[in-house]
């Protein structure tokens, strides 16, 4: 295995390099071994970086303007000719607070658009995350028209988060634009012919909805009936007071052809919802006026990166997730339940730890998004409740959340040796890492990740017990979602307990911390039992096989996302591979993230091919939990993150970076000769550019936001030429294998290629497998 070291190089690792780096400049070197022959180049002749030397060099970027921005998200916007029927066949909108899904009225000739917001929910923790404190229904919205509705024309546009369209009727055409921005939905509605704007707001029953699959709790007392008044501007409002103290209140104004309508929810307080949702109507003012701050917003949060690729259906669904998680998650705001903003009848009304969670967050961090990331704020914000949760016994110096939870994290974890799921805080830790390693925000580290995953591993270390062998062990624990429990050691643990202690012992170095607990942690990786294997690969734990069909790829997580055991490992890969297949070998309880987590597993093998037969498995309509036809995904209710993973599995295909080294088109797949990327973000903080042609890598950018230490596997074959952006050459080290160890300061960016000079334009790449738009076109 790797050092924590090695796979993430620190301070005390730039100073070596910057030794290595530290004679003449290397900036022609072989791309491969095999480059290193003699070619036709003659004594004397310069070589391509000798040429270019002195000469600087900038992008040509096509996707400079809004017109251009308008151009190409067009291309991939939602749309609709027909009424959609079902929440996962309409348009959505949301501001990653407050949340609108527009499909018919079940069973009438009415248009719903669902009222629902992140923040609102029972504080009631004694009946459980499903009952107790789970996410709340608010109400809905219906928009009745005086004549039969015959025809739909809609469009989600993604570059300005806003639907519009008509709706064709018997008497006339509807006209609507609809908006969600600042926690106030938006609604401009025009009525031509006989037609007329009629909207009812209809309040939903403050109760679980698990209600659809259980009975709730004993003792449980049904939360109060609504009120209704009318403030003296004529705004109604509906006030929903909450058995466990509390407020929901949903304001809506009509003025004109506009109607606004805000929720505001408080807690421990009684009344500050009904001031919070009038403020926000007072501050949104009209469509229009709110309609400019909420454009401004969208158009400068799209131009952070840039990604094209020829398959216009993946292409599409790709900037739809991006779209659907700005919807969803704000630093600081709530984190995603499984249906983010948007709630609908399910089981699972509230925040899911063991994979949900987890799955939710990743794309965010190639598409240069941080400030997407509501899991870091979230687990800062709650550390007091992350304590709490642990047993009164262990909360000296301990922390974990159970299997789900509601917006602060508020859920009991169990105790080691009872066959308790205990890892799920560890691991939503390792999302934070993440952040950290795409930002390398110290203040993240400081505050955030260190003081809690001290604690979340402070818990298992109580329970480490050294057997018969000298190695330590864990008493019974469950992988989550398989149904048996191994006696000690699951996989899944003692993942997340290796990964822990490395990430600590190295957190605390970049720290400057001299951390009592250290000789513990590495104690603990000396004598930490091996993961349990057989001849089909990984187990789920000791003395228990993976041996009937698993969802959840929990006995996995050294391999993926954690990369402890690696394809960089060449005795490593018959293990991984062994593992990944006989994981979907045993079919029948596999889901959709089964096969975006197989598509990233084999990207980091590098097999293209794979990955994108196993991610297309998401798309088959034929499979029994599809994508449905607005991107959105349900199995019992509906689940966000599976959708948001396959954007991480094609994040993967086009640029990997975990263990300090930024791969670059690691596994584009065969068909997909032409691919662009512009300032995708990695870890180590750098924003990477790069243009595939014609199956082969043009060039590479790089730019540095840290200054931290870079190893680039380039893909390149040939004489490499590593130019800054002044151009003077870069000073450069062949590590072998196709990676270059470049000093890249701060600030400063470097042209990666072959030959002369190539075309430095980032453009959107030509379409060569059409498909039709999303939605119901």
């Amino acid at each position: 295995m790797t050092s924590p070291s090695e796979r993430h190089p620190h301070p005390a690792r730039r100073a070596v390099l910057g030794t290595a780096l530290g004679g003449a400049a290397a900036t022609a070197l072989p791309g491969t071994p095999a480059a290193a022959s003699p070619g036709t180049a003659h004594p004397g002749d310069p070589t391509p970086a000798q040429a270019a030397a002195g000469r600087p060099w900038t992008l040509r970027d096509t996707m400079s303007t809004d017109d251009a921005w308008a151009r190409f998200l067009r291309d991939q916007d939602l749309l609709w000719r027909r009424l959609p029927t079902l929440w996962y066949e309409g348009p959505f909108l949301g501001d990653a607070r407050l949340g609108s899904m527009v499909y018919q009225e079940p069973g009438a000739n009415k248009i719903r658009f669902t009222v629902q917001h992140g923040r609102v929910q029972d504080h009631r923790p004694e009946f459980g995350s499903g009952w107790g404190t789970c996410r709340l229904p608010v109400g809905r919205l219906t928009l009745e028209p005086v004549g039969t509705i015959t025809a739909v024309d809609w469009r989600l546009s993604l570059w300005n988060a806003e639907l519009t369209g008509t709706v064709t009727t018997t008497a006339g055409t509807l006209t609507l634009a609809a908006l969600v921005h600042d926690e106030v939905l938006a609604v401009r509605v025009t009525a031509r012919g006989d037609e007329r704007v009629t909207w009812t707001f209809h309040p939903e029953e403050a109760v679980s909805p698990r209600k659809i699959s259980e009975a709730p709790p004993a003792d449980y007392t049904a939360n109060p009936p609504w009120t209704t008044r009318t403030a003296p501007d004529g705004t109604e409002q509906v006030l929903q007071p909450l058995t466990g103290g509390g407020q929901t209140a949903t304001a809506h104004r009509r003025t004109g052809d506009d109607l606004l309508l805000s929720v505001g929810h408080s807690h421990p307080s009684d009344t500050a919802a009904e001031a919070d949702s009038l403020r926000n109507l007072r501050r949104a003012k009209s469509y229009s006026a709110l309609r400019r701050r909420h454009t401004d917003w969208w158009h400068a949060f799209y131009r952070k990166s840039f990604v094209s690729f020829p398959d216009q259906r993946l292409q599409s669904f790709h900037w739809i997730q991006l779209y659907k998680v700005a919807s969803a998650s704000r630093a600081g705001g709530p984190v995603m339940a499984t249906s983010g903003p948007w709630l609908e009848p399910t089981p699972w009304p509230a925040v899911w730890w063991n994979l949900n969670v987890q799955l939710e967050y990743w794309l965010i961090n190639g598409f240069n998004h941080p400030e997407l990331d509501s899991l870091a704020t979230t687990l800062r914000q709650n550390q007091e409740q992350l304590t709490a949760n642990v047993p009164a016994a262990y909360r000296a110096d301990s922390s974990g959340v159970g299997r789900s939870s509601d917006m602060f994290a508020n859920r009991s974890v169990g105790r080691p040796g009872t066959g308790a799921e205990v890892g799920d805080l560890t691991w939503a830790l390792h999302n934070v890492w993440l952040s950290y390693r795409h930002s390398m925000d110290t203040a993240l580290l400081r505050d955030t990740i260190y003081p809690v995953l001290r604690r979340a591993i402070n818990y298992y270390l109580h329970f480490l017990t050294p057997g018969s062998d000298g190695k330590l062990h864990l008493p019974s624990t469950l992988s989550p979602e398989y149904p048996v429990v191994p006696p000690q050691d699951t996989n899944y643990d003692l993942s997340l307990i290796r990964w822990g202690c490395r990430t600590l012992l190295e957190s605390a170095e970049l720290l400057g911390i001299e951390d009592e607990l250290a000789p513990r942690w590495q104690e603990v990786l000396a004598r930490l039992t091996p993961y349990p294997v057989d001849d089909n690969g990984f187990m789920i734990g000791a003395d228990t096989p993976y041996a009937q069909s698993h969802r959840h790829y929990s006995h996995l997580l050294m391999v993926y996302p954690l990369y402890l055991v690696n394809w960089d490992q060449p005795e490593s890969r018959d293990l991984i591979t062994r593992s990944i297949v006989h994981w979907h070998a045993l079919t029948g309880a596999h889901r959709g993230y089964s096969y975006t987590g197989a598509a990233s597993m084999y990207a980091m093998t590098g097999d293209g091919d794979t990955a994108i037969t196993y991610l297309r498995k998401f798309f088959d309509p034929t499979t029994r939990y599809p994508c449905r036809a607005n991107t959105h995904y349900t199995e019992a209710g509906p689940v966000i993150e599976t959708p948001l993973s396959a954007s991480q599995s094609l994040h993967d295909m086009f640029c990997q970076s975990w263990g300090g080294v930024i791969r670059v088109f690691p596994a584009v797949p065969t068909a997909w000769a032409d691919l662009t990327l512009h300032n995708f973000r990695t870890e180590g903080a750098f924003l990477v550019s790069a243009v595939r042609k014609a199956g082969t890598t043009r060039f590479i950018r790089v730019r540095s936001l840290a200054g931290e230490p870079l190893e680039l596997k380039h893909g390149l074959t040939g004489r490499v030429t590593a130019v800054l952006d002044d151009g003077t050459p870069a000073r450069t080290h062949d590590l072998g294998g196709g990676t270059l160890a470049i000093d890249l300061p701060r600030g400063r960016e470097v042209l990666v290629h072959t030959g002369t000079r190539p075309d430095l334009t980032l453009a959107p790449v030509a379409v060569s497998e059409p498909g039709p738009a999303w939605g119901l076109p």
